[in-house]
């Protein structure tokens, strides 16, 4: 007994060891921390510990949180080629750094593969669609290709992976061109520097259409490689030691000969492209060496562009380490400028000799503006990018010139007689087209005048002024509207996203050259849109205009355009019955101001799903007013030879007679609402025997006293079927044939709201079925067709 209870202590010392040792063992096998570990499953973590590392099989690569120092301690997931030096292939978070004291990758039992620090949001790299019912399945490897490879082996189906998110490198395998799955574009973009790793100004892509690899500098083409030979080489690009896959109109790739060692193509920041190969290096393309006037080497002319007058064909930079003094030093302090800024700058300015980066970050210039006091050094000092003259750029035969420029001047002397008589003809174009281009910058300065007043440069703070914005500070906001930013292409050009110096989230409308929407449209939002202050319109901050590019500056909307979560089956969940009914409230009441309170009449003349843009709480924002109209109080109806908008919303008098007025705007409501409604687009077709577009459709149900059974299914009979009828009674009401009979937007929101009770039957509507038959002529409805070029589907921010 009294053995036994000695005993008592040992044996409690020893169940509270055996706890401890297994609480630590659950808590610490969850992390990835041997550095011969290739694969994540369900419930591993890889955090920034320098013993939690992903390396492939055969160590050929590694993935860890970067533990380079940086000032703000931030770090990004990388994946790095291991050799005599560790070369970085890919970053998966490049555009939002993490917290270096606390970043980890986790792939948790939901099947999310997710970033995650103290700071900013949760980086999801993928998130498992539910249900998720394999989560024994799921397992994240990394190969000894440098993919990363998120995998159901169950299915043995890739579910992701790093290749379809490529960075700045491009190993044997990865694609350039475009994911016809996902519609994702496959591309290289440079980093900012070395030590910045953010989207920067240089982006390598596959032109599907000529076969040919092009680099861009802030979508400006620098470089081709050329059409593809019959030898499977690109015409610009030499060496054998690769070779290149082509899938037509598809994607690019390659792969190396070098079957031992690795191997990557670099797009660095200065828009060189390398071809790394063990430990050496060589050029594929050197867009750095483009100037817009040279096509040499696959370099591209940019329309007139010329040498400056103190260069010469074949003049360069060259990294060299040189003893300078402070006398012969220019700066520039501005953070946003890269190395690629500061060359050319330097290349247009002839007291330019060399420069270099202010900021130890790779931002920021100097310039060497003497060669006074300019010694090359042998080693150390300060690295420059010094101006190297073209030795062989010579005049060498004088009498070559004088024999020309003879020749040319006889030449200009036998056709002087026909020159006058042509010039006198071109000279009354001139003088017109002068005039045109005049008018067109004076009505522009007095929309501008319109919306400001007499202040150009009124800062956002200013109330509801209209901010004239730099180019300089679009390409910032953009990062040199890299394809990273877009947002969306619509019938203007593409939307990208931006972020201002005040943090402030914008989307920046960029007029396509190619854009059937020309000055018109732009001056018309301009004059449209600049006045309209209501919380059911989209807010337009500012615009931009630099030589022929025209740029609308708007309020950021996090959740895209009402057809993005509408026409979705799985997003469509996400928007319950009093969502919807909101949306529909919101857009009636825009509307309302447009026809009634705002200071002059406003038709929109375009209204549609994707014309809806929603905020962060789902409320609706009616934009793109390229097309819309003004009218005086007085005006009810105009009458124009130029159709614009969509088919399946136009009314039946605009559609055929150009006659409009705010029952064109109602009648397209109407429709809009019975998408809402139903989640259909309005050019969904019903019935075996008939073919019913949607507003038939719900015609036929109202008649047969069936009509709940248009409320999409989605919605789970979680509705009032109170509300439900009575929208779909408005909705009929919109759609009438004559615009007459359709109600005003005062009496909709009426309805809407129960203050006047719906008592009017709707009549046969307008477009009843798949065609329409209109004066014993055959209308063909074709929802998507629009004269303004604009893509009516797009599931992107089209503003």
């Amino acid at each position: 007994m009294v053995c036994t209870e000695k005993g008592k202590p040992r044996v409690l010392l020893f169940f509270t060891y055996l706890c401890l040792w297994w609480w630590w063992f659950t808590t610490t096998s969850i992390y990835v921390k041997a550095e011969n570990t290739d694969s994540m499953k369900p419930g591993d973590i890889l955090n920034v510990s320098a013993t939690s590392t992903l390396c492939s099989k055969q160590g050929k690569y590694c993935m860890s949180f970067n533990q380079n120092t940086d000032p703000e301690n931030l770090t990004y997931l990388s994946i790095f080629g291991k050799g005599k030096d560790d070369w970085l292939v890919w970053i998966s978070n490049r555009n939002q750094p993490v917290d270096i004291n606390s970043a980890s990758l986790s792939l948790n039992y939901s099947g999310v593969l997710k970033i995650e620090s103290k700071i900013g949001k949760p980086i999801i790299l993928y998130a498992s669609p539910p249900p998720f019912n394999n989560r024994n399945y799921i397992v994240a490897t990394l190969l000894d290709t440098g993919n990363f490879v998120l995998k159901d082996i169950q299915k043995n189906i890739v579910l992701w992976q790093s290749f379809d998110h490529p960075t700045d490198s491009l190993l044997p395998g990865m694609k350039l061109g475009v994911n016809r799955k996902t519609g994702e574009n496959w591309s290289l973009v440079s980093s900012i520097s070395d030590s910045i790793l953010a989207p920067g100004p240089f982006s390598l892509e596959w032109e599907a259409t000529r076969k040919e690899l092009v680099i861009k500098r802030r979508e400006k083409v620098y470089w081709t490689s050329g059409k593809l030979m019959k030898n499977n080489r690109f015409e610009n690009i030499p060496g054998e030691d690769f070779k290149v896959k082509v899938v037509s109109d598809e994607y690019f790739t390659y792969t190396t000969q070098n079957e031992n060692g690795l191997t990557k193509w670099t797009l660095l920041q200065t828009g060189q492209l390398i071809n790394r190969e063990g430990g050496a290096s060589g050029d594929i393309a050197r867009a750095d060496m483009c100037n817009g006037y040279n096509t040499n080497g696959g370099c591209q002319k940019w329309g007139e562009a010329k040498i400056p007058a103190c260069r010469n064909p074949g003049d360069k930079f060259e990294n060299k380490p040189v003893y300078s003094n402070d006398n012969i030093v220019y700066n520039i302090k501005n953070a946003s400028l890269g190395i690629s800024d500061c060359q050319e700058m330097c290349w247009g300015n002839c007291s330019c000799f060399g420069f270099n980066n202010y900021y130890g970050n790779g931002t920021g210039c100097v310039f060497l503006v003497s060669t006074e006091g300019l010694n090359i050094a042998s080693s150390g000092y300060e690295l420059f990018y010094i101006l190297v003259k073209n030795t062989d750029h010579k005049v060498t035969n004088n009498w070559i010139w004088i024999c020309a420029g003879m020749g040319t001047l006889l030449l200009i002397i036998g056709l002087s007689i026909l020159l006058r008589a042509l010039m006198k003809g071109k000279q009354v174009l001139r003088e017109g087209e002068r005039i045109t281009i005049q008018n067109e910058i004076q009505d522009l300065e007095a929309y501008r005048a319109y919306c400001n007043g007499d202040d150009l440069e009124g800062d956002l703070s200013n109330g509801d002024d209209l901010k004239v914005f730099s180019y300089s500070s679009i390409i910032v906001a953009t990062n040199g509207f890299s394809s990273e930013n877009k947002l969306g292409q619509g019938g203007f050009g593409p939307v990208f996203k931006g972020i201002l110096p005040s943090g402030q989230e914008v989307a920046v409308k960029k007029l396509s050259k190619t854009s059937g929407q020309g000055m018109t449209e732009f001056r018309n939002e301009l004059t449209l849109i600049c006045k309209l202050q209501h919380t059911n319109l989209v807010q337009l901050i500012g615009h931009c205009i630099h030589e022929q590019e025209r740029i609308l500056i708007y309020e950021y909307m996090p959740n895209k355009s009402l057809d993005f979560f509408l026409f979705d089956s799985t997003r469509r969940k996400l928007l319950n019955w009093n969502k919807r009914f909101n949306i529909i409230e919101g857009i009636a009441q825009g509307l309302l101001y447009l026809h009634k309170y705002s200071r002059l009449r406003i038709i929109h003349r375009d209204l549609k799903a994707s014309n809806i843009l929603l905020d962060d709480n789902m409320n609706p924002k009616i934009s793109d007013f390229g097309v819309a109209r003004m009218f005086t109080k007085q005006e009810t109806e105009a009458n124009t030879n130029r159709i614009v908008g969509t088919y399946g919303y136009m009314s039946p008098e605009y559609a055929m007679e150009g006659v409009f007025s705010t029952k064109s705007d109602v009648y397209s409501f109407g429709v809009l609402l019975l998408e809402i409604i139903s989640g259909e687009k309005c050019n969904s077709m019903y019935c075996e025997d008939r073919a019913l577009n949607l507003v038939g459709h719900a015609w036929e149900l109202w008649k047969e006293g069936v009509v709940l059974q248009l409320v999409d299914p989605l919605l789970n009979e979680s509705f009032s079927e109170d509300e439900v009828l009575r929208c779909v009674h408005i909705g009929l009401l919109c759609v009438e044939e004559n615009a007459d009979d359709r109600p005003t937007m005062s009496n909709v929101i009426s309805m809407l709201t129960n203050k006047i009770k719906v008592d009017v039957l709707p009549k046969k509507p307008a477009y009843y079925g798949g065609t329409r038959v209109f004066d014993e002529e055959t209308y063909c409805e074709e929802v998507g067709v629009d004269y303004t070029h604009e893509n009516s589907h797009s599931h992107v921010q089209s503003i």
